[in-house]
């Protein structure tokens, strides 16, 4: 009896000890686990449940503001109060809809738009769902807010641009981040109603107007909401950006265009670069795009054949026909195939081997020089003068006067124009450069193509003592001035410069210049210039036969009309360029819009502000 308890005492101890030794193992493992989880791992899980406690939330910069040369604003924000929805917040979409149709003036298409957005967005992300709600709208929701889990009323802001289309190709206009904005993986451009710069200088600024983003990190409770504030980070606004244009003129240049079909213009100083106006017609409320615009308005926009949506001021390239001869004379005085003697007889036509190139005016001119042939545009003086001189170096004196380039101008839309040499044309045409192109080419015809603003810039060159003055609109960010006020010196001669501008003085008052009839009486206001008519399609023998004339022939055949003028005569501050596109002559169509608008500026005394 004895030794069958021995033998069941050891049996227990045995597995007493098997017992205890598995429990051991078991704390081991536990405790290495729990080290593991707090030693190694620690900062992982404290991560994760601050993740789950603390809510951090990007704060949008409030954009800067674009004012004109007083101050006048061209684009400020305005309080906009908006409904954001996070839809993972949301236990019932269709629920909720419901109910917020029967607290605002909201439709079906509406809220079909708005579940096509959250589809495309990652649920935890805020979504701008209403903007522009009413007071009305604001204090019916704030109070039913308890039945709309997961939406919330926020104050933002909204961009206006309070000139609508008057200034609409300066500022350009703001809108929602596309999908290529989003493949930068900047987590500011997904906060609800952001917007960034599309075109213009709101597109080309738009790193110094956006600001900087804020942070804010909230404790939250296990509903969401919040419990405390841990730490905050203010946003930065953007810097405003003042202009070198005056609102009021710009608005009187637009007037003044509007009553063509299509056209453009710019006046600027000649010894600064500043640029007054810069108008182009047709043009668009920008504001149509602050929010989306309709696919209706848009297509009717894209649709019109004059291209409002094109500032045609610094991109549209037109042939710049006879404004382009006192590059063509420059070019004959430096390299010494002309002086202000030389004199051609023009009998209307100028033969060149079996070819034939005509005069503006079919009888002739008579004997011109270098004044009276730029007094009355006559053609067969540059013709005579264009092959001695050779297209090349005409190339490099257009060049010098700022043609076939672009300024690096604050809107990045610009055009670069052309001005075509004898290896541009191999290289794009895969020809040889012939004489009869170097004749065409004197006139500011062929492969020739300028832009207004190019235009403007030469003018500015030939009569502000042959400084390379370049074009700009922005003169300050914040406090800062960032313009140039010292421009190099031209290497052309001043008596030829002198030539040149007598020549575009008697353009004007002249009583045989080709704009006589806009010549200004009160001398203190008298201009310069110089009137071009650039053909876009040439009437055939058949048509002239039949007496059909460019008037007679569709708009977009019918010539352009161009005029480049300075003012003062003496010492003059403003220069400008028009292009009425396909408007006729340029002396009865260009001529005296370009008065007006010398006229204006001199009115307005805005090269003393």
């Amino acid at each position: 009896m004895i030794g069958n308890t021995d033998h069941k005492s050891k049996k227990f101890t045995r597995r007493a000890f098997f017992v205890t030794a598995c429990q051991g193992a078991l704390l081991t493992l536990l405790g290495g686990r729990l080290a593991w989880l707090q030693l190694a791992q620690g900062e992982k899980y404290k991560t994760l449940s601050d993740q789950n406690r603390i809510d951090g939330n990007f704060l949008s910069p409030l954009r800067g503001g674009i004012f004109d040369r007083f101050g006048v604003p061209l684009a400020f924000n305005e309080e906009n109060y908006r409904l954001l929805i996070t839809p993972e917040k949301v236990d019932d979409l269709d629920l909720r809809f419901k109910i917020l149709k029967q607290l605002i003036d909201i439709n079906d298409q509406e809220i079909k738009k708005i579940k096509e957005k959250i589809g495309k967005q990652s649920s935890f992300l805020p979504l701008e769902a209403i903007d522009r709600l009413t007071w009305k709208d604001i204090a019916k929701l704030e109070v039913n807010i308890s039945d709309l889990p997961g939406m919330e009323v926020q104050k933002g802001d909204i961009r206006r641009y309070p000139l609508s289309d008057i200034t609409s190709h300066i500022t350009g206009y703001v809108g929602r981040p596309n999908e290529r904005d989003l493949e930068t993986k900047d987590p500011v451009l997904k906060l609800p109603g952001f917007r960034i710069g599309k075109t213009s200088l709101e597109k080309s600024y738009n790193h110094i107007l956006q600001g900087q983003a804020g942070f804010q990190q909230s404790e939250v409770n296990v509903q969401g909401r919040k419990v405390r504030d841990l730490s905050y980070q203010e946003s930065q606004a953007g810097k405003r950006v003042k202009l070198t244009v005056d609102a009021e003129y710009q608005r009187f240049c637009q007037e003044r265009l509007s009553q063509y079909k299509s056209a453009s213009c710019i006046v600027m100083n000649t010894k600064t670069g500043a640029i007054y106006a810069m108008a182009s017609h047709p043009t668009f409320d920008p504001n149509l795009f602050v929010n989306g615009i309709s696919t209706g308005a848009w297509n009717e926009l894209l649709n019109d054949p004059t291209f409002p949506l094109n500032n045609k001021a610094i991109s549209g390239q037109y042939p710049p026909g006879s404004t382009f001869k006192m590059i063509t004379a420059l070019a004959a005085f430096e390299q010494g195939v002309a002086t202000s003697k030389t004199s051609v007889n023009c009998t209307g036509r100028y033969e060149l081997g079996k070819s034939k190139y005509h005069c503006w005016k079919l009888s002739g001119h008579g004997k011109v020089n270098a004044v009276s042939a730029l007094m009355r545009s006559c053609d067969t003086y540059y013709y005579k003068l264009s092959t001695e001189i050779g297209i090349d170096n005409i190339a490099a004196m257009a060049r010098q006067f700022g043609l076939g380039q672009t300024y690096d101008f604050d809107i990045m839309s610009e055009k670069s124009g052309l001005i075509p040499t004898k290896k541009w044309k191999q290289k794009h045409h895969k020809q040889v450069w012939r004489p009869g192109d170097t004749v065409i080419s004197s006139i500011g015809q062929g492969f020739i193509l300028a832009t207004p603003l190019q235009l403007a810039v030469m003018t500015a060159r030939l009569v502000n003592g042959g400084y390379a003055v370049k074009p700009y609109l922005v003169s300050h960010v914040g406090e800062r001035q960032i313009y140039q006020e010292k421009w190099p010196k031209i290497n052309v001669k001043k008596k030829h410069l002198d030539l040149v501008k007598k020549g575009m003085d008697f353009v004007v008052n002249h009583k045989d210049g080709t704009a006589y009839d806009s010549k200004v009486e009160n001398k203190d206001q008298q201009f310069g210039g110089k009137t071009g008519t650039a053909q876009v399609k040439k009437i055939n023998r058949a048509q002239r036969a039949l007496g059909i004339t460019n008037e007679d022939l569709e708009w977009k055949f019918r010539h352009h009309a161009l005029f480049v003028g300075y003012a003062p005569l003496n010492n003059p501050d403003y220069v400008c360029s028009v292009v009425v596109e396909h408007g006729g002559g340029g002396s009865a169509v260009a001529a005296p819009i370009a008065r007006d608008l010398l006229l204006e500026v001199q009115r307005r005394k805005l090269a003393d502000t």
